[in-house]
């Protein structure tokens, strides 16, 4: 009998899951194979929030295993190492996995198939599995990729996605292979407060809740703060407890305007990582440069620690800083708003923003991340990279009688509707009462020295 490695990186789900379904192909053995990449540790990946979601996602992988006859073998340490050890452990003859679309995965995979292929064992690597389309199923005809959003979405739309697989009846695994104790997220430090549940049944729990109560006013609601109607899978779909092949199937399915927009939504994610395979140097390098001569953590060391603490003075980046902190995940408005007050109206590297959420969001990937933050600090993929948002008008509009702001800064919790923005307007006894820091800058100084560095001054 066959024996094959399925090697679970970002793909933690038994639903729609090629590479394991290819390795039961026949009559084989498998050994479902998580390996706790010492390389991740050591690039600064591995952080509390996203850490204990991990640990939640596998404990409840290792249970879907059970189920089907299985179990989740985990393993700690140089990943090609270790996978190599299980191979010769299990006598196995290939080894599947997910692709992945960073610099560092494809080096991984690179070494892995060279010390695999070296021992006379094969490695499969499967497409379509953390994405709903291969990063390079669409390209234009004159480049690798597309640069803009919206020629990548009508072709993106025309293509016929794969039909989701469902979740094999047996899964056995050879005797032998030792694992060590699938991890908890119990006594881990320094985890967000308000930081959801992980797993493949909490993912589809939620997303089926949410297709019956929540995708029907998508298109309409998903920017409004207050009301928090996204349907906060980025989670699950970073750690591939959902498949978006899955996601865009029963969608589409459920049909009508949330649907489309959320379904655009899948496509945005696509097209970051098809983005990001195809220019690498992306994750740290800007895309498209503007010359910009950035404040950095040295120059602007205070603006920039007013802005991560939730105290710059401006009440909407603030709500969006201290929900980040307390749940390990900000509402995508919010993020954008954050993002351009911190690369835009302080002038601040933009890649010091994305540090700060990679060490806090639960969600944070290099893709989605550093492409996002990018796009926003107008040295990515936006056609209108000197558009600058502005805090006050952007909270006015998506949370007008400020009850996201009241919900995460309570220092303002007194004030009613508008007056929730601005408080810098209060006067006399009534600012005095009101434990709250003045405005770290004024909005049009900031504008001014963003535009006169971009020279459009």
């Amino acid at each position: 009998m066959y024996v094959s490695v399925v090697l679970f990186t970002a793909d933690l789900r038994l639903h729609d899951h090629p590479p394991l379904r290819a390795a039961l192909d026949g009559t084989r053995e498998v050994v479902p194979l998580f390996v706790r990449d010492r390389g991740v540790a050591d690039a600064g990946f591995a952080v509390p929030n996203r850490l204990a979601f991990l640990a939640d996602c596998l404990r409840d992988l290792d249970s879907g295993l059970r189920r089907h006859g299985g179990r989740l073998v985990v393993r700690s340490g140089d990943l090609v190492e270790e996978v190599c050890q299980v191979v010769a452990e299990a006598d196995a003859d290939e080894v599947h996995m997910a692709a992945d679309v960073s610099a560092y995965a494809h080096r991984r995979e690179a070494r892995l198939r060279r010390a695999l292929e070296a021992d006379g064992r094969r490695l499969h690597v499967h497409e379509a599995v953390t994405t709903a389309l291969a990063p390079g199923a669409v390209t234009p005809a004159s480049s690798d990729h597309f640069a803009v959003f919206t020629p990548y979405f009508r072709q993106w739309s025309r293509q016929r996605m794969r039909d989701p697989l469902g979740v094999p009846r047996t899964i056995r695994v050879p005797e032998g292979v030792g694992s060590e104790e699938v991890p908890s997220r119990a006594g881990l430090p320094g985890v967000s407060a308000g930081l959801a549940a992980g797993g493949e049944r909490e993912g589809r729990r939620r997303f089926s809740a949410w297709l019956r109560q929540g995708i029907a006013d998508y298109e309409d609601r998903h920017d409004d703060l207050a009301v928090d109607a996204t349907s906060r899978l980025s989670p699950h779909l970073h750690f591939g407890t959902l498949s978006p092949v899955e996601l865009v199937h029963r969608a589409r399915g459920a049909g009508g305007p949330g649907a489309d927009a959320f379904v655009r939504q899948l496509a945005w994610r696509d097209f970051h990582r098809q983005v990001l395979a195809a220019r690498p140097a992306a994750a740290t390098a800007d895309y498209r440069t503007r010359h910009d001569r950035w404040r950095t953590e040295r120059t602007a060391q205070e603006d920039i620690e007013a802005w991560r603490e939730g105290r710059t003075g401006y009440p909407v980046v603030d709500a969006a800083m201290r929900q980040l902190r307390h749940e390990g995940w900000m509402h995508n408005r919010a993020r954008l708003l954050a993002a351009s007050f911190l690369a835009k109206t302080l002038y601040v590297d933009w890649r010091v923003g994305a540090r700060h959420f990679l060490d806090l969001l639960v969600d944070g990937d290099v893709a989605s991340n550093q492409l996002n933050w990018q796009w926003m600090a107008g040295t990515g993929t936006d056609t209108r990279p000197h558009r600058v948002l502005n805090p006050v008008t952007q909270a006015r509009r998506h949370d007008p009688d400020g009850s996201y702001v009241r919900r995460w800064v309570p220092e303002l919790a007194r004030l009613e509707g508008l007056a929730a923005h601005e408080p810098w307007k209060l006067r006399g006894p009534e600012r005095d009462a009101v434990d709250y820091p003045g405005p770290v800058v004024d909005l049009a100084e900031g504008l001014d020295r963003f535009r006169r560095a971009r020279g459009r001054a």
